[in-house]
């Protein structure tokens, strides 16, 4: 590759001047030997447009398809993995230059990070990419919305995953329970968080986040932060030796590729409460199956053996909540409900008698309605009573 010029005070030079080894952070053995196969492919990426074009040929990339009709659901492992199926994206096509275009910058700008030694957030490498071209008021990028998908499109081409190219997330999601870990060098109680927990990082891979001294006997993830307080406030984990973790809805891949270690390193039972909903059961999917947009994720993130311990459609008779805390259920509700039935994952007779229950009884219920007993009643009678009777659905 052509060596661009480097004057004294340009940017150009600045950012050599950043990559002095010198001043590079050391990497740990199995972080190096990620990033460095990363970048490896990259150059790859950049030397096969290079060729294409010395050739007077069409520079392209074929990336795999993230959709729905091209995945599957592999019944010996128990997960959600991606197909064959890939899409040519080129650069003389007018309908995909300018994503060709973008597809390139965003691995420039990963390559870089790689030389730097450095990480850096989804949002800064959008900026660090978006420019207006010159001789033009197009601008590379307007919105951020276009970048995120390309930095999947990146993952699955490079069957890498976005840590390892040097990307994180903003933090989402807290944990408390009995356990020490090491998180960036420095040990932490996770039994002495206060209130608020531990903040789940972006990046949680073995070379950042190690596990010490366990004693929980199994995790429980909880949709909500609020509910989840709830469990931390009363120190459920304390009482019941586990780890409470939430990632704020839909779990962040930092929440789901920490719980899998949990599980496959410290061979802790997972546990899964959510709201008594169509949107509900999917999180519970996703934690189990993996999803279908990340479907090439699936063995790094999903969890065959996650159970699904509420709420279930049958709890509002059993407990006897009162029925002035429940909800209708919505046509898109309806129709969601209607289409995970199909999902292969779901294709089981208790799976199938129970979203077809909450279609018969026309409502929802979410964890909060349990309040409606008392504040504590979730974690003093409702999820006790469920674990103690094994009452859950695989």
């Amino acid at each position: 590759m052509a060596k661009k010029s480097t004057k004294k005070g340009s940017p150009a030079g600045a950012m050599k001047a950043t990559t002095n080894p010198a001043k590079r952070k050391p990497l740990r053995r199995g972080e190096k030997a990620a990033r460095e196969k990363t970048a490896e492919r990259l150059v790859k990426i950049a030397d096969k447009v290079i060729a294409a074009g010395k050739k007077k040929q069409d520079p392209f990339l074929d990336i795999p398809t993230r959709a729905l009709s091209n995945v599957r659901f592999n019944e010996q492992r128990k997960i959600i993995e991606m197909g064959d199926n890939k899409q040519r994206r080129a650069f003389f096509n007018l309908g995909q230059a300018k994503k060709f275009m973008q597809t390139m910058l965003v691995a420039a700008g990963c390559k870089e990070l790689a030389d730097q030694v450095k990480t850096t957030s989804i949002r800064d490498l959008f900026y660090h990419c978006k420019h207006t071209i010159e001789g033009t008021r197009e601008n590379t990028f307007d919105d951020q919305s276009e970048s995120d998908p390309i930095i999947e499109d990146l993952e699955v081409t490079l069957a890498s995953l976005r840590e390892e190219l040097g990307l994180f997330a903003d933090p989402k999601g807290s944990m408390v329970g009995p356990m020490t870990i090491v998180d960036g060098g420095d040990e932490i109680n996770l039994s002495r968080m206060g209130t608020g927990g531990w903040a789940v990082p972006s990046i949680v891979e073995d070379h950042v986040i190690q596990f010490r001294q366990c004693k929980a006997k199994f995790v429980l993830l909880i949709e909500k932060a609020a509910v989840w307080r709830r469990f931390s406030e009363d120190r459920f984990w304390e009482q019941h030796k586990c780890m409470i973790i939430h990632g704020g809805g839909q779990p962040p891949r930092g929440v789901r590729r920490l719980i899998y270690r949990m599980h496959s390193e410290l061979k802790l039972p997972v546990y899964v409460l959510v709201d008594n909903d169509p949107w509900g059961y999917y999180i519970y999917s996703v934690v189990k199956q993996g999803s279908i947009n990340l479907a090439f994720e699936s063995q790094r993130m999903a969890v065959p053996a996650a159970r699904f311990i509420g709420m279930s459609s049958y709890d509002a008779e059993e407990f006897d909540v009162p029925p002035a805390v429940t909800i209708k259920l919505t046509d898109q509700d309806i129709r969601r409900a209607k289409e995970i039935m199909v999902y292969p994952w779901f294709d089981k007779r208790p799976w199938q008698r129970e979203i077809k229950n909450m279609l018969k009884q026309g409502v929802k219920l979410e964890l909060e309605a349990l309040s409606a007993k008392d504040f504590s009643f979730i974690t003093e009678t409702y999820l006790p009573t469920k674990i103690r009777g094994k009452r859950w659905l695989d």
